[in-house]
């Protein structure tokens, strides 16, 4: 979907639908993807945000599976505009929670992966574009000490190889690490900190120039055309950032945002005992629900729901923000509110000065609501979500 007046163009990530293996990415594209687009835009091109696990991309190598996949983008009329690059293995149906970071950026596994997306990428574009690959923000935050030099190097390794697919199909990858609750890359003010001193410092500079064989100026110019942020405003929603501060600081740093998520996380406004038996529901077993809590010393952080639920020391009339993503149409889910407005202010502000060329919405928990969230269709919900965005747009 392109927006009107150069506001990008407007797509929803498909690591909502189980796409473990290729014939699932298939069945995807052929099944709640076209009944989507046949939703919001049945005659326009349709752009698609492609998730691919590394078994999926194995599959593609392939060349049978990439000249499928190649005739269903065309057939479809979609086109690739973006991929989710985090989650490497299983996604759906069984216990991801941490082990949604490995690899990580520390192992040579998560350069592959990242690097054999981007040729896959690069086929599938046309000369002149630029795609989008959100990855891992560096690693789980249990894992990070002393793990930044090492990080950097990979993903500078990941940058020159995507200068070197630019050279051969004049289509840019950009790479954009996605900051997430308690992990390496948490914070907006952390996220700009690695790169300023690890991904765009002079020795950065002079790394990505021995290799690739670029002068050091256009190295300099080169990494943020191929590193930077994925923005996930649930993420920044629920560690209480501004958007407009937020936004700015990562202007005022020259850190590009490659990518957009737009995504809602539960908040509480004031919790007390009734709200945390209401929040039980919510400790699912797939995946993480960090909580940030506001206290009157500052933000107290939980790995996941059922750790804050446990915390005696946490006192009624508190603030909870709950990385659960909730569906972006709705400013409440009783008892509880959503983070909706802050996700208000992001296309605000974007209306007013673009923030990105690929705006995503990303509410893959659609299959572990609780149930009586679970009222329509995947596809109609997906389709509801997309239409808010370009009424907020509009």
């Amino acid at each position: 979907m392109q927006l009107h007046d150069d506001l990008g163009q407007l797509t929803y990530c498909l690591n909502i639908h189980p796409t473990q293996s290729w014939e699932a990415v298939r069945e995807a594209l052929l099944g709640p993807v076209k009944r989507v687009r046949q939703n919001v835009c049945p005659e326009a091109p349709f752009g698609v945000g492609l998730r691919l696990s590394a078994q999926a991309l194995e599959e593609l190598r392939a060349p049978e599976a990439r000249a499928e996949l190649k005739e269903i983008l065309a057939r479809e009329n979609y086109r690739v505009v973006t991929m989710n690059g985090f989650p490497f293995g299983p996604f759906h149906g069984i216990p991801v929670k941490q082990a949604v970071y490995q690899p990580d950026w520390k192992q040579r596994a998560r350069l592959d992966y990242t690097c054999w997306l981007a040729d896959l990428m690069a086929e599938l574009g046309v000369a002149g574009d630029t795609l989008s690959l959100s990855t891992v923000p560096g690693t789980y935050k249990p894992l990070a000490e002393g793990a930044a030099p090492a990080m950097a190097e990979n993903l500078l390794k990941a940058a020159a190889h995507c200068v070197k697919l630019a050279r051969q199909t004049q289509v840019t990858i950009a790479i954009a690490l996605e900051p997430e609750p308690h992990c390496f890359l948490e914070t907006i003010d952390e996220t700009i900190a690695f790169f300023r001193d690890y991904l765009y410092s002079d020795a950065a500079v002079a790394r990505l120039s021995e290799l690739t064989g670029l002068s050091p100026e256009a190295s300099r110019e080169a990494l943020p055309r191929h590193l930077g942020v994925c923005y996930d405003v649930c993420h920044a929603a629920v560690e209480f950032e501004d958007p407009a501060a937020s936004i700015e600081a990562l202007r005022a740093a020259d850190v590009p945002i490659h990518k957009l998520q737009l995504s809602a996380a539960l908040r509480v406004p004031r919790i007390d005992a009734a709200k945390r038996e209401a929040l039980a529901p919510f400790c699912e077993r797939t995946y993480l629900h960090q909580v940030v809590v506001s206290t009157a010393e500052g933000l107290v952080r939980y790995a996941d729901l059922p750790e804050a639920l446990a915390d005696d020391a946490r006192t009624d009339g508190e603030e909870w923000r709950v990385h659960f993503h909730v569906p972006i149409f709705v400013d409440a889910i009783a008892p509880f509110e959503t983070t909706q407005s802050f996700l208000v202010d992001i296309l605000a502000l974007h209306r007013q000065r673009p923030i990105s060329q690929h705006l995503e919405v990303e509410t893959y928990t659609w299959q572990v609501l609780p149930e009586n969230l679970r009222t329509e269709s995947v596809e109609a919900a997906i389709s509801r979500e997309l239409t808010w965005v370009e009424r907020q747009l509009a």
